[in-house]
């Protein structure tokens, strides 16, 4: 135990803190491994033991190790024409999260978004039950859920919601709703991370090197994730997330 608290000490970290992080981690991978609806808990985690702030640094390196496992395992799947409908938008939300995000209330602007995705999920079951099949077609959906997920992704690392809503809407099979997820996020991780160096200073040297001892917990995490989505089908898979994103957008307002 002594061995491991001084390779903690460097970065300020007690162990139970660690094991927190490492927690989030193992959940990071199931996560990117496509069990949906996580991102909420593995914010919270992180908040907890960095603070606010200081924790979109932490996981945003994290975050683009699990992309890279998931954009390998489900490359095959990824529907490029609804990356070219969202990602403009979302390079501009990520944007507009850069310049808001010292000056919103994180806790206002969280409410506002949970309060957001509860409405879209309650329209989204209400054209489930009527058994409504249209596929939102007009570019405004599409534009409007990429820029709210770039703007959410940077303030928070929360745009998670909003794209699994999209993709809902696109009525996406299960793996062709990872794989198409996969290199989305993995995009938009990787375009984020010199504004968290540069702008935000959320991310140095010392966080980089605490990121390389969670690594593990990723390839844990994505490993039980895969193994799970086997034995899910693309109706249950879609009622899963309908209920994640819920329960996350409540955990978000009552945080």
């Amino acid at each position: 135990m002594q061995y491991f608290t001084e390779i903690l000490a460097p970065y300020h970290l007690s162990v139970l803190s660690f094991i927190v992080a490492f927690l989030a981690a193992i959940l990071l991978g199931i996560g990117k491994a496509g069990v949906k609806g996580l991102g909420v808990l593995i914010v919270l985690l992180m908040a907890f033991v960095f603070g606010g702030k200081s924790s979109t640094g932490v996981l945003i390196p994290l975050m683009v190790i699990a992309d890279i496992f998931a954009v390998i395992y489900y490359h095959r799947h990824t529907q490029w024409h609804y990356l070219k409908k969202l990602l403009p938008t979302m390079f501009l939300g990520v944007l507009i999260g850069v310049w808001v995000g010292n000056d919103i209330s994180e806790v206002l602007f969280k409410q506002i978004m949970a309060v957001f995705i509860l409405i879209t999920v309650a329209i989204m079951i209400w054209m489930e039950k009527k058994k409504v099949t249209d596929i939102p077609k007009h570019w405004t959906f599409a534009s409007g859920m990429g820029l709210l997920s770039g703007i959410t992704s940077m303030i928070g690392n929360l745009a998670g919601s909003f794209a699994d809503i999209y993709f809902l809407a696109m009525r996406l099979p299960k793996n062709e709703f990872i794989g198409t997820a996969a290199w989305l996020f993995f995009i938009i991780n990787v375009f984020k991370l010199p504004f968290h160096i540069f702008v935000w200073k959320t991310l140095n040297l010392e966080t980089f090197n605490l990121n390389l001892l969670m690594i593990p917990g990723i390839i844990a995490g994505f490993y039980i994730g895969v193994t799970v989505l086997k034995k899910i089908n693309n109706q249950l898979y879609r009622k899963l997330i309908f209920i994640a994103t819920v329960i996350g957008a409540l955990l978000i307002l009552i945080k």
